[in-house]
């Protein structure tokens, strides 16, 4: 049930928040758009905000929240789409049911140190979890499980995204989601 235009993959940017994972889906993105695979971006925020008006963040609705996400991503990819997940999946076991029902899946850790990404904040995440505001904040005050065996880790602190991404295409190619011959999208060189 795939297509034959575009090679079907879904890969799985995981990492605390403000790691940079937003950043590395967009260099993905523009990376295999120069190789002329269009690759739809799931980012978790803008998905949760689409399928529930008042997101919440405890463990049940976090769970029922991921287990939407790997459907979603599943379904594009029997469909012949190549999906980007944006998502910090703060516990192993999500990501692990998303690799267990997608056949061509690739997990990259954003790795990047707390304290970095508390500085960062874009979202206020951490701040709001100071503040009280926000419970449940992964790496703070709701555990954050790294992935034990990802195919590709990334320095979310130190190194460039487009570099990242390159990485992550090699990563596609050799497990033979993605065709060897640069531009080739269709794998016939």
């Amino acid at each position: 049930m795939s297509s034959d235009r575009e090679p079907a993959f879904a890969v799985w940017l995981t990492g605390l928040p403000a790691s940079g994972k937003s950043t590395v889906a967009r260099a993905l993105a523009a990376e295999l758009a120069g190789k002329g695979i269009r690759a739809t971006v799931l980012e978790s925020d803008a998905v949760r905000r689409e399928i529930s008006p008042k997101p919440g963040y405890d463990d049940a609705e976090r769970d029922a929240f991921y287990a939407t996400l790997a459907y979603i991503a599943r379904m594009l990819v029997l469909h012949g789409v190549p999906v980007i997940v944006d998502a910090t999946a703060n516990r192993r076991g999500y990501r692990d049911r998303a690799r267990e029902a997608i056949q061509r899946f690739l997990e990259v850790h954003v790795r990047c140190p707390l304290a970095v990404c508390q500085v960062r904040d874009p979202k206020g995440i951490y701040r709001r979890g100071a503040e009280g505001t926000a419970k449940n904040v992964p790496g703070v005050s709701a555990p954050y499980e790294p992935p034990l065996t990802p195919e590709v880790v990334v320095d979310g602190e130190r190194e460039d995204p487009a570099a990242a991404a390159r990485r992550i295409v090699s990563a596609l190619m050799e497990k033979g989601f993605l065709p060897r011959c640069p531009g080739d999208a269709t794998g016939t060189g």
